[in-house]
């Protein structure tokens, strides 16, 4: 067999692979990699050259970068000044939220917008009377109209540009999306008002993430510290942006058992005081009390101590992770300004061209972790690796479909298929190819499998690959029909309650809509 079939049926394999979804998707990226270097059609080095590639260093920095961004209070400071805005307006507030999960999408990409908006969806429902699952498929459908808006709202975009450079086309501008995100967000947003109610389940979620928009009062009625030693004007004052308090439980087993401790004294790393501690529900009071399995103790520290301290350990269960009730609380916390600073430098650097896109998201992450805006370990958690590896495993294949010219093979199907007249059926496929590809395979596996055949296509046909790259783009955006499409799917399937076949319900006329815009508008912006 020649290396173009070879490069085939390594592809229809991974399809399948991703289709069976009993593998990690990373697992799947590596084989595909390592299969190509055995059969020959690349060399191992070109097999591994993904991991070096600018767009997956690119992709991992705007991991940190969105981390950074959450971590820190600004969602939060959004999340408030939203609800101030629309007032007491439940519809106002639903389209409020979405618009604003469009454009964080478009600052942090659809996953990062959608884990960080999720809880405050759920309190949002719980204060207007609506159940979460009315809520959150429009939340993540919104975020994926809005990764158009902007160059870095999604890898794809990413990708669609670098490759319209690559042939010669030119790159597409920074903001050169919103031409047609912007439609494609207020039509998303708009169906989501319209159709939600409708065609949606009100149905009770599986798990909701935790409302602690009372917590500080919670905490005080549950361990009256107005009237202990360390005494509390407003329960409010438990929670600033430098200092917080988290309730730990001691576990069985636990080296702190039989230890002695009081109301008000400073545990022994010298950065956590005691504010109160309980035993079956009641208070400890009268002096100095021995710690046993089942004890709750309130400690107070700044919020990197309580992280340092409480993370990772086996001494203590903690109830609410700090970062947790932080991030619902404290809008704009002691980083905020830093990040806020380093953030607009970085989307100057992306608008204005001055940098590469890899070197102004390495310089904006490393700068993040330098000002300790955030932490070294909590950038390299913030990375989602199996994305990272997904990425640079399949970059490889993408080349190889190119290459060999398998690119240039199912470009003369395509066109075989719909003819060589009319360049807009051209695009009609390319857009219901991935969306089948869509269905089961993530919509950054689906762009680099597709953008060399829209490449080959454009080429058969003399025509410009903009528009088909842009194509692409929309419809790889338009990954609505299962929750296995995208992460931002999968997230608010548990909270929402949602089963498989909610999302094709809901996502038809989201598909339909990407459509009209992928096929009858984007040609009219870019021409053939």
């Amino acid at each position: 067999m020649d290396d173009a079939t070879v490069t085939l049926l390594i592809l229809a394999a991974a399809v399948a692979l991703f289709v069976w979804n009993r593998l990690p998707v990373a697992v799947v990226a590596l084989a595909v990699a390592l299969t190509l270097a055995a059969t020959g059609v690349t060399t191992l080095r070109e097999a591994l050259a993904g991991f070096g590639d600018p767009t997956v260093l690119f992709i991992a920095s705007l991991f940190v970068i969105s981390e950074a961004l959450d971590a820190n209070g600004v969602t939060t400071w959004a999340g408030q000044r939203l609800t101030r805005a629309a007032g007491g307006d439940s519809t106002r507030l639903v389209a409020f939220s979405l618009l604003l999960a469009a454009l964080l999408s478009a600052l942090i990409t659809p996953n990062g917008a959608v884990a960080a908006l999720v809880p405050m969806m759920v309190v949002i429902g719980t204060r207007i009377g609506r159940a979460p699952s009315r809520l959150l498929m429009p939340l993540a459908f919104s975020a994926h109209a809005g990764s158009l808006l902007v160059l870095m709202g999604s890898p794809v975009n990413i990708l669609a540009s670098q490759a319209a450079a690559d042939a010669g086309a030119g790159r597409f501008g920074f903001f050169s999306f919103a031409l047609v995100g912007v439609p494609l967000t207020v039509g998303a947003v708009a169906l989501s008002l319209l159709l939600a109610p409708r065609l949606l389940p009100d149905r009770r979620a599986r798990s909701v993430p935790p409302d602690l928009s009372a917590h500080a009062r919670t905490l005080v009625e549950q361990h009256a510290i107005a009237g202990g030693v360390v005494a509390r004007t407003v329960p409010e004052s438990l929670f600033t942006r430098e200092v917080g308090v988290a309730e730990v439980v001691v576990p069985p087993r636990s080296p702190l058992i039989g230890e002695r401790v009081f109301a008000g004294m400073t545990t022994d790393s010298g950065e956590l005081v005691v504010l109160a501690v309980q035993r079956r529900g009641e208070p400890l009071e009268g002096g100095p009390a021995t710690l046993a399995a089942g004890d709750v103790l309130l400690l107070e520290g700044a919020w990197q101590s309580l992280d340092a301290q409480l993370g990772g350990r086996d001494e203590v269960l903690v109830v609410d992770p700090p970062a947790v009730v932080r991030r619902q609380l404290v809008a704009l916390g002691p980083g905020a300004r830093r990040t806020l600073a380093i953030f607009a430098a970085f989307v100057a650097l992306l608008a204005t061209g001055l940098l590469p896109a890899a070197a102004a998201g390495l310089l904006a992450a490393g700068a993040l972790v330098v000002s300790r805006a955030i932490g070294e370990e909590q950038a390299y958690r913030a990375i989602s690796w199996p994305t990272v590896i997904l990425i640079a495993g399949l970059i490889p294949l993408s080349g190889a479909i190119e290459s060999t010219g398998a690119a240039d093979d199912i470009a003369r199907l395509l066109i075989d298929a719909v003819g060589d007249g009319s360049p807009y059926l051209l695009l009609a496929a390319l857009f219901v190819v991935a969306a089948l590809f869509g269905i089961a395979v993530s919509n950054t596996a689906t762009a680099l499998i597709l953008i060399p055949v829209a490449i080959a296509a454009a080429a058969e046909l003399d025509v410009s690959p903009r528009p088909l790259l842009m194509c692409v783009a929309v419809a790889c955006s338009a990954a609505f029909l299962t929750p296995i499409s995208t992460p931002g799917n999968l997230m608010v399937m548990g909270p929402g309650g949602y089963r498989f076949g909610d999302y094709w319900r809901f996502g038809l006329p989201f598909l339909a809509l990407f459509f009209v815009v992928a096929v009858g508008l984007v040609p009219q912006i870019w021409g053939f």
